[in-house]
């Protein structure tokens, strides 16, 4: 086929640190909140592609059409797909939600026109992004928040974004795991594994709260249950998705001594917010903001510093 690329990649993924740092040479760019995505444009068809391979296309049309628009003829851009609240900071239960704008916040191009740009420094594919995109309502160049690692936290900090992510400017576009990019979080949000449910009670209909866990190694471990940000539609549309999961031993290596509780074959996975971890490694104060369906189970790991 004329215009295609000829490879198809997994993105790069940061490594999460505990502190904000400060290093010549890097940069640093807001975290957002949002469904990755691999953006193929190969003449005039585009694919959206989730960072587990799921097409997206149909899903975020918007984005889709924006891209189509732009004039090169071959184009691989990574990014995420946001939804922001009046504060402009993205928010993923309201992408969830489906009521708000969605753009594509861009933060690296891999391939333009026929040039493969994945061993080219990260600053010479900033500028390829840029000149790629230039101003479309719905695309978005991930917006870097100053030369200084620190003012740069503080930054993010104040404005109430979910973190930071550095980057070494020079370093090349690596698949999968990679410390030549970090992240630093502000918000703290994990994506946890679905393990069960609780029934509900008083006025609540199908659901109590939703039992979460996280892996090490082998292991699924309890970390705390969720009750709260759900509406009454996705209480229901929860309810239904779990049935065919339901099992009858707990997936948990420990689970919780519950008289109510539906046990779940461990396969879906749940954003969630919550304000901290506790010394025992449980969830306090634990809001539900979405299902993930671009996450896998098993890379909902436990942090090492709630072991």
């Amino acid at each position: 086929m004329p215009d295609r690329i000829p490879f198809r990649v997994t993105p790069m993924l940061a490594t999460l640190v505990d502190a904000p740092f400060d290093k010549p040479g890097w940069v640093y760019e807001e975290k957002y909140d949002g469904y990755r995505l691999l953006a193929y444009k190969e003449g005039a068809r585009v694919a959206l592609l989730s960072r587990n391979g799921l097409d997206r296309t149909e899903r975020f049309t918007n984005i889709a059409h924006a891209i189509a628009s732009l004039s090169d003829r071959t184009l691989l851009l990574d990014g995420e797909a946001v939804a922001f609240d009046q504060h402009r900071v993205s928010r993923f239960q309201l992408l969830q939600e489906g009521t708000s704008p969605v753009v594509f916040a861009v933060f690296d191009c891999l391939y333009r026109n026929d040039q493969d740009l994945r061993s080219n420094s990260l600053a010479e594919r900033r500028t390829a992004l840029e000149q790629a995109i230039g101003h479309r309502d719905q695309l978005l160049a991930a917006r870097r928040l100053g030369a200084n690692g620190l003012r740069a936290f503080a930054l993010a900090r104040q404005r109430g974004f979910e973190g930071l992510v550095a980057k070494n400017a020079a370093a090349p576009y690596h698949e999968g795991r990679s410390r030549e990019w970090l992240k630093v979080k502000v918000r703290q949000e994990e994506e946890l594994v679905i393990g069960g449910y609780t029934a509900p009670r008083g006025s609540r209909a199908y659901i109590g709260a939703l039992l979460l866990g996280a892996y090490r190694g082998a292991d699924l471990r309890y970390v705390g249950s969720v009750g709260s940000g759900f509406t009454a539609q996705t209480l229901a549309t929860l309810y239904q998705t779990f049935q065919p999961l339901v099992t009858e031993a707990s997936p948990f290596l420990d689970p919780p001594r519950l008289k109510d509780a539906t046990w779940l074959a461990p396969t879906l996975v749940a954003q969630i917010a919550f304000r901290e971890w506790t010394a025992d490694a449980k969830l306090r104060q634990p809001v539900f903001l979405g299902l993930r369906d671009d996450k896998r189970p098993g890379d909902c790991i436990l942090p090492e510093a709630s072991s």
